[in-house]
């Protein structure tokens, strides 16, 4: 992760660094007030390069084979300690080279590692950014601990180690001031050294505010982020989106929380799709046994409802149809084209069993299913609230015997006044009984459908709808042989021996 590219974060740091512990080094110790501007910039500006060269290596040595949840601690633990390294560099190098006491080098010293304790923060922060990011484009998460450091323990440790820090350079600074008082309390009025003493109180006090405020930006940030992302969750779940996740990037009470809404999330699109699969295989079994009254068979739901499917992908991108042929709603239009003849079980078995042609009173009889199926639809809506799936089906078993002329029944709607789920069935619905053999009839061939489909073009189909069965031929000879009668037979006499070895063994 590392690798992506440098940070800007840690390059501000480290120059920031530079400039701020050069001037504090004049204002707390003064020994280094003693020195020039190269002899005190020089080393710092070396130290600091050198730490900053050893970053990357040392982050992929030991902090990116870490756990994932070791990580965030694990860059801080790895900048501090180059932090702390450096101010030990100092601290040996003018020693050994000016000849300054010990006190001096502590004072650099503490100078470093509270500069280094808040940007070590910020970077491991932005680590944990980084982490986030990463676990959102691959869908991995970390494991939280069961014994993790609270987020109430981190805060309280950062707010002590904090006041400790300005507490401890002020008092370096003021300690300098005291002694510098005395050397030149004599030449310079009381004003003037109160102002600069103030100054330089000032000065490092707001170094260190400006680091406080930025590390609070910093985890504002992450919270941000984090309550962006766990709110926008909940909302989508709210609204049935039950595809997203939460990442779970930090080892705290935050991640435990991240763990739980996606567990949540997952159990609901479980149970979601529990209730689809148990939806889908009643409404087959509905559809089937309305089937089984008829003279077709199971194997014409499965047909019909395909090529349903497949004019509905096919012209979800003409200008007539795309707003209503999205994704979702050509799901919907699959899933509830099996029912388009439930209203076949209202009717009385002389008329629907008649191997021969119904007398026009039968017929008449025979017209009212479309209505039968769409009141029983309607009575279902009415005990389950209505949705989307109950309205399809109803709008299909309405309205596909309607004729694109105005010339079809029930109530005889004409053009775009009849649904498009009801146009597309009509064409799967006459196209299947025309290429299926019946008791009172022969099977007919493609080509012969076609021609027949052909003759309706403009007087009982919509135009569009014709073309794009013309459109994909082949798509639904494919549909007809893989679905035909005597397969379906088949895989039903497969399943009934499955059973039957079931029962037996």
């Amino acid at each position: 992760m590392e690798n992506q590219k440098p940070s800007r974060r840690a390059a501000l740091h480290y120059l920031s660094a530079t400039v701020i512990l050069a001037v504090y080094g004049v204002q707390v110790c003064p020994f280094l007030d003693t020195l020039s501007v190269a002899q005190l910039v020089v080393p710092i500006l070396l130290a600091l390069g050198v730490q900053y060269a050893l970053r990357r290596p040392l982050r992929a040595r030991l902090v990116e084979p870490a756990a994932f949840q070791k990580q965030t601690l694990m860059v801080f633990k790895c900048e501090f300690g180059l932090f702390l390294a450096s101010g030990v560099s100092l601290m040996i190098f003018n020693t050994l080279t000016y000849g300054f006491p010990l006190v001096s080098g502590l004072k650099i010293l503490v100078g470093l590692a509270t500069l280094g304790f808040f940007a070590s923060i910020d970077l491991a922060l932005e680590w944990q950014r980084k982490l986030v990011d990463h676990f959102r484009q691959t869908g991995h998460h970390m494991q939280v601990d069961e014994n993790y450091f609270p987020l109430t323990g981190k805060l309280g440790l950062f707010a002590s180690i904090s006041v400790v820090a300005i507490m401890g350079v002020v008092v370096l600074v003021i300690n300098k001031d005291l002694i510098w008082l005395r050397e030149v309390g004599r030449t310079m009025s009381y004003e003037t050294a109160q102002m600069l003493i103030l100054g330089e109180i000032a000065f490092v006090i707001g170094v260190i505010l400006s680091h406080v405020l930025n590390v609070i930006y910093s985890y504002v940030r992450n919270l941000r982020g984090f309550l962006e992302s766990e709110n926008g969750i909940l909302e989508d779940a709210s609204r049935g989106d039950l595809d997203g996740f939460v990442p779970v990037g930090t080892n705290d009470e935050f991640g435990v929380m991240a763990i739980h809404t996606n567990a949540m999330v997952k159990g609901l699109r479980d149970s979601n799709e529990e209730i689809r699969r148990t939806r889908d295989v009643s409404i087959l079994t509905l559809a089937s046994l309305a089937e089984t009254r008829d003279n077709e068979t199971g194997a014409h739901i499965l047909r019909t409802q395909r090529y349903i499917l497949v004019l509905a992908e096919h012209l979800k991108g003409h200008p007539r149809f795309e707003a209503v042929l999205n994704d979702e709603n050509i799901d919907l239009l699959y899933k509830s084209a099996p029912l388009h003849d439930i209203g076949k079980v209202g009717i009385p078995d002389n008329i629907l069993l008649k191997p021969g042609k119904l007398t026009v009173e039968e017929f008449e009889i025979m017209k009212t299913h479309p209505e039968l199926g769409a009141e029983a639809l309607r009575v279902s809506e009415k005990e389950l609230g209505s949705n989307s799936f109950l309205h399809f089906a109803r709008e299909i078993s309405l309205s596909h015997h309607e004729k694109w002329d105005g010339s079809g029944y029930p109530y005889g709607l004409k053009g775009d006044a009849i649904p498009l789920s009801g146009r597309l069935m009509a064409l799967a619905d006459v196209y299947d009984a025309l290429i299926s053999k019946r008791v009172y009839k022969e099977a007919l061939s493609h080509e012969q459908a076609r021609d027949i489909l052909l003759k309706g073009r403009g007087s009982h189909f919509d135009p569009d709808v014709f073309d794009a069965f013309t459109a994909c031929e082949q798509k639904f000879i494919g549909i007809a042989n893989e679905f035909s009668d005597q397969s379906y037979a088949e895989r039903i006499r497969s399943a009934a021996n499955v059973g039957d070895a079931l029962a037996s063994a």
